[in-house]
Parts: structure tokens; C-alpha cells; sequence
């Protein structure tokens, strides 16, 4: 977890005690920001700056337009869609200040990506569908449009019903179950909406699980051990080998 346990440290350190030589990093945010990915790699190499033998390393930055990822959301939303969809189907993606955007950050143009490509393969006109951006805070200026307002105007321009998806989120969270299922639920309500369903994220779904490994095989790509000839039992015999000559040599482990 980047906040929470299992903690980076921890994994890197059972990693490490189990031989690691290779290392793929893969943060689970499709839409690259540096307050998130970044973050990942920051807090990755922090720990790998503690290494005296560093493991060849990759880091997968972003998938927020993989076809994968991108057609398993979208099944997913569309069986959850199949009874009674709503007349309007918001994509809600987590906020940030607007300075990120005017920094250089990707983060805002790749959820809108994601957003329309999503649209495209769910068969949505225009007027159908929506991106926002929710759990903004303080003064300064966030990405907008905001999703509980855009709910609210929604609501009070005669839409009956919503449904809300968050395709930033690889796994429900404490922010989607609380603040889209529960707050922006009441907001739209409030303001006269009369049916508000959240689609929950896809989770540990086949088809998610599915995609990610096909992302890593991808990414993987090129190192030994993925090679099509690659022997599996001869590389294992190789490795004791070579441990036995490092302990002839004074190796002590």
C-alpha cells in the first residue's frame, strides 16, 4: 500500500530477503499524476537507495488508454448498466489543484481520455455522460467541472437519474464508498434527483485480474525469464551452481 499496510518498505523488503534481481513497479492508478505515481517511484527508490545490489528495475507509468483495462471497464459498466441504466452516467475522477494541470501534469487530460474512450465503447451520445472530479479541498482552484456540483445541476435541470462510475479507482476505497456512494447520493437527492446508483470499481474481477497480468507480461517483456525458449529448470540449476562456487570463494549465505 502507498498509505497503509502492506507497507512499499515491507514488500520491498521480503523482496529483497527472497533474492529479488529483477523488479517491476506497477501503481495502480491508470491516469498518471505526480501526486500518485510519482509519489510510487519516490517512495520506491527511496528504499532501494538502502541497497548495496540494486535489482534491474521497470516501472509501469500509466495505463489509462490500454485497450485492456479499457474493455474490461467497460463490460463491467455495461452489465452493471443493463437493468434500468440512468439517463446520464458521470465518470468521477479524483481532484487536483488546478496549478498541477498548468505545471505539466498529464492527469487531467488523461482522465479526460479515458472518459471518452470509455464513452466511445459504451455506445454514449454526448449529452449522455459526463466527466468530473471530486474530493477537492481548500481555497485554491481545483479541475473541474466538480462532481458534486455538476450532480446537483444535473438534478436540478429535471435528470431523474444517474449512475456514477470512477475509472481512476483499480479498487473501491474509503472515497468511493463513502464520498460517491453515500454524500454525492445525498447531494443529488437534495436537489431533485430521484435515482442515484454508484458502479462499483473492478476489484479483484477476472477480467481486471486479466488485464493487469497481460499489462505486466507486456511491460515484462525482454527480461530472460519471459523469452519463449526460456528453461525454467536449467536456470535453476545454473543459480545453485553458481551459489556453490560463491561459498567455495568465503560467501556466507
Amino acid at each position: 500500500m502507498r498509505y497503509g499496510n502492506p507497507s512499499i518498505a515491507a514488500a520491498l523488503a521480503e523482496l529483497r530477503a527472497a533474492g529479488v534481481r529483477r523488479l517491476l513497479v506497477l501503481p495502480l492508478y491508470p491516469q498518471y499524476s505526480a501526486a500518485t505515481v510519482a509519489s510510487t517511484f519516490d517512495a520506491v527508490t527511496a528504499e532501494l537507495r538502502a541497497w548495496r545490489w540494486l535489482p534491474e528495475l521497470r516501472f509501469i507509468t500509466q495505463y489509462h488508454d490500454d485497450p485492456g483495462y479499457l474493455d474490461a471497464l467497460a463490460a463491467h459498466l455495461r452489465a452493471a448498466r443493463a437493468d434500468q441504466p440512468g439517463e446520464r452516467l458521470l465518470f468521477s475522477f479524483h481532484g487536483l489543484p488546478r496549478r498541477n494541470l498548468l505545471a505539466g501534469d498529464p492527469y487531467y487530460c488523461q482522465c479526460q481520455k479515458t472518459a471518452r474512450l470509455l464513452a466511445e465503447r459504451l455506445g454514449l451520445q454526448p449529452e449522455q455522460w459526463a466527466a468530473a472530479f471530486q474530493s477537492r479541498f481548500g481555497r485554491a482552484e481545483w479541475l473541474q467541472p466538480y462532481a458534486s456540483v455538476l450532480l446537483a445541476e444535473w438534478a436540478k435541470a429535471g435528470v431523474k437519474s444517474v449512475d456514477v462510475a470512477c475509472p481512476g479507482f483499480a479498487a473501491d476505497c474509503l472515497e468511493t464508498l463513502e464520498e460517491i456512494a453515500l454524500e454525492n447520493r445525498q447531494v443529488f437527492l437534495a436537489a431533485g434527483g430521484e435515482r442515484y446508483r454508484y458502479l462499483p470499481a473492478l476489484n479483484d474481477t477476472p477480467a481486471h485480474i486479466a488485464t493487469l497480468t497481460d499489462l505486466i507480461g507486456r511491460h515484462a517483456a525482454g527480461w530472460p525469464e519471459f523469452a519463449p525458449d526460456y528453461d525454467a529448470g536449467a536456470r535453476a540449476a545454473e543459480c545453485a551452481a553458481t551459489r556453490q562456487r560463491a561459498l567455495a570463494l568465503g560467501a556466507t549465505a
